[in-house]
């Protein structure tokens, strides 16, 4: 006789993890840019029209060559956490010692090292960065918005998105993504206009992206595994729930 085989317990703890995980996320940024105040907001105000488009064509550009890199790039080895928060503070520092148009510059790289740290926190999960569903996801990662638009956790709007590895388009999917993502970087840009800080803040802002976007990353795929493991729509119902319940957590 076959004895039944058990079903696996739930994993409420695990996804108690991600909802404390949501619940940090963003902090570092807003701490800083509270620290550097209204010049960085006066910055981004006066930003000409021309600028904040030049934003978002090298935001799209960028991750249009980063997504196309995806694939060969994770043949080159891990760089591991701390590789990608040394690579995003030394491109933000250089990016901000010669104002906006070294900080523009800078932009494609630090999003190249944004979704590099998104693919290994891919692979963490168990998932293959070089798998086509896969790379679509790294992508829909920066649909969470940025560090910088609130104090309160990340938006999980795009949580909602069903909890499979099937989505849009890839150009459908940059084309949803590259907006959020240029208004995130707007801030950031803005910061490292500021004379003499623009270093500082550019090699700070910098980590606290890839630390966001790597929470980010963590909270989506963590998600994704569940969901192979047990109902997807009772995983997005308990994450859900444990986000509402998450606050009580903040100290």
């Amino acid at each position: 006789m076959t004895l039944p085989v058990p079903a696996a317990a739930f994993p409420d703890a695990e996804i108690a993890a991600l909802a404390a995980r949501h619940a940090r996320a963003g902090r570092g940024a807003m701490a800083l840019l509270n620290k550097l105040g209204g010049k960085v907001e006066h910055q981004l105000d006066a930003l000409p029209q021309a600028v904040q488009d030049r934003i978002l064509a090298l935001t799209r550009s960028a991750l249009e060559r980063s997504y196309g890199l995806a694939a060969s790039s994770g043949q080159l080895g891990r760089i591991g956490g701390g590789g990608h928060l040394a690579l995003a503070g030394l491109s933000g520092a250089a990016g901000g010692l010669g104002g906006l148009p070294s900080a523009l510059a800078e932009l494609p790289v630090t999003v190249t090292v944004i979704l590099r740290a998104i693919q290994e926190v891919a692979r963490d999960h168990g998932f293959d960065p070089a798998d086509e569903a896969v790379r679509r996801e790294t992508l829909r990662v920066f649909a969470a918005g940025g560090p910088t638009e609130a104090d309160d956790g990340v938006n999980t709007s795009f949580i909602g998105a069903r909890l499979t590895l099937t989505g849009p388009t890839v150009q459908k999917m940059i084309a949803a993504v590259a907006p959020k993502l240029a208004a995130a970087l707007g801030k950031k840009l803005a910061a490292q206009a500021v004379p003499v800080l623009g270093a500082v803040a550019g090699a700070g802002l910098n980590l606290a992206f890839v630390r966001y976007y790597r929470e980010v990353a963590h909270i989506r795929f963590g998600l994704l595994r569940l969901a192979q493991q047990h109902d997807p729509e009772r995983v997005s119902r308990a994450f859900a729930r444990a986000v509402k319940a998450a606050p009580v957590l903040r100290g």
